[in-house]
């Protein structure tokens, strides 16, 4: 539905060469390069050469100097949800906004509000580095479409509830996953997505394990986000949130729980035995007032933590440099210790964890031969990487984890396709998107009507 400035046919070669470029792999052995090439052909990494020197290039070839610039895995936002209204009542904490901002604006959403709000909300992950979301949102036909035409890699999930709530039903998620799932030549995939439990009872819980396990798909959820949910659920259930999802079945390896803040040492021996992953979301957490979440207790259970902005409206922004920042910093602060969230352990969780929690560790999160090749490139020769010892690994991680943001990302790659270079949106137009995403919140906010529930009572 886009018009985009830019002609696509020079960005569909059928080889990328990225030349003269310092290379941090992620790989199982942290391999980190100087003056590195890395060859990408039909959407994989084919070599990564140390002494790119050696290398002779061919007139067929496109071929990117990246004198002075980083390579590295592009980012994963675990837990992610697309935004209409971003800045709008964002004074509200957790419960109070779910009712007067949250809940009316997606229940008023329609298919063309929710593609431009994805545009829009895919465009700033884009720009900032991230190459793979994982959005529960509702609309999926629209959301389907904008990833589709945009190019990010993209994990959807409807935003499942009781009906008396007026979101969506497991009917409506079956749909999106046999109209969906695999398009883009694999690059979108459809799970389902679970809104939290106190939309939901245990028949709800139970139907939704019975179905991912047939359609041999994933679970996104929300757990023990606040103190408001766990009081709900001990109050409806007589259990806390994971305990009454451990009772349902949701748990497992194919089940990423998102925010799990206030858990319990049973719920986190829960988690780990079951090898469910969280999304930790540290800056969400920080802004709604929910609290710090426990994670040094989780990943010494061996629970596997990727990382998350949630929702624009809950962080106000779409940038995972930001959100590492905030899981390393958020954390010494409160346990006041520096031993903890090392920049290396941080760039793990925001790119390699979050590929595995999806079920993509054997083709996506690091830069090794054979994987599909989502990377970016990251522009050096900026004040935030400034001094910087070239080949020194530990000054470089410091510099990406406390220092960079998203603005210091000149290229995206997804699926060997580049996507944004030199800034640029090369997929849509810019200032299109921009406007019809204004636009759609206009029509949606004239649209939205409040439904206020009774907060449970401690």
């Amino acid at each position: 539905m886009t018009n985009s400035s830019t002609d696509q046919t020079s960005h569909l070669s059928s080889r990328l060469v990225i030349r003269n470029v310092s290379v941090l792999t992620l790989d199982e052995n942290n391999n980190y390069y100087t003056n590195a090439t890395v060859i990408i052909e039909n959407g994989r990494f084919t070599h990564i050469l140390p002494n790119g020197n050696n290398f002779d290039s061919t007139t067929n070839d496109q071929t990117i100097d990246a004198t002075g610039k980083l390579l590295m895995p592009a980012l994963v936002d675990l837990h992610f949800h697309t935004a209409i209204a971003k800045g709008w009542n964002d004074h509200l904490p957790l419960w109070e906004y779910l009712d007067e901002c949250w809940y009316p604006s997606i229940r008023a959403l329609d298919k063309e509000a929710a593609y431009w709000a994805a545009m829009a909300s895919y465009m700033e992950a884009i720009k900032n580095g991230t190459g793979t979301v994982n959005d529960m949102y509702r609309q999926l036909d629209g959301l389907a479409d904008a990833a589709d035409e945009i190019g990010i890699r993209a994990v959807l999930s409807n935003d499942i509830a009781l009906r008396e709530f007026n979101l969506d039903t497991l009917e409506d998620n079956v749909a999106a996953f046999h109209k969906h799932n695999g398009r883009a030549n694999g690059r979108i995939q459809v799970w389902f997505g679970i809104e939290w439990l106190p939309l939901a009872d245990l028949e709800l819980l139970k139907r939704t394990r019975e179905l991912a396990n047939e359609l041999d798909t994933g679970i996104h959820i929300h757990l023990n986000e606040s103190t408001s949910e766990i009081d709900s659920t001990m109050q409806r259930f007589n259990k806390r949130p994971t305990e009454v999802a451990h009772e349902a079945g949701i748990l497992g390896t194919d089940c990423v729980a998102a925010h799990c803040v206030h858990l319990s040492d049973t719920e986190i021996d829960l988690l780990a035995k079951s090898g469910t992953h969280v999304s930790h979301n540290p800056a969400s957490n920080a802004k709604l007032g929910n609290g710090i979440a426990r994670l040094p207790e989780m990943i010494q259970a061996g629970i596997n933590v990727g990382l998350g902005h949630d929702a624009a409206e809950c962080s106000n922004f779409i940038d995972m440099f930001t959100v590492m920042k905030f899981a390393s910093l958020i954390h010494r602060a409160a346990r006041q210790t520096t031993e903890i969230g090392k920049p290396n352990d941080i760039l793990r969780m925001a790119t390699v964890n979050g590929q595995k929690a999806l079920g993509h560790s054997q083709e996506l999160g690091s830069i090794v031969q054979g994987f599909k090749a989502d990377c970016i490139l990251i522009e050096l020769k900026r004040t935030e990487f400034t001094p910087l010892i070239e080949d020194d690994l530990t000054h470089l991680t410091s510099h990406l984890v406390f220092s960079a943001s998203g603005n210091c990302v000149d290229t995206t790659i997804i699926d060997g396709r580049i996507i944004m270079q030199n800034r640029k949106m090369l997929t849509v137009n810019e200032e299109q998107v921009i406007t019809e995403a204004n636009n759609a919140f206009i029509r949606v906010k004239d649209k939205m009507k409040i439904l206020v529930r009774e907060k449970t009572q401690n």
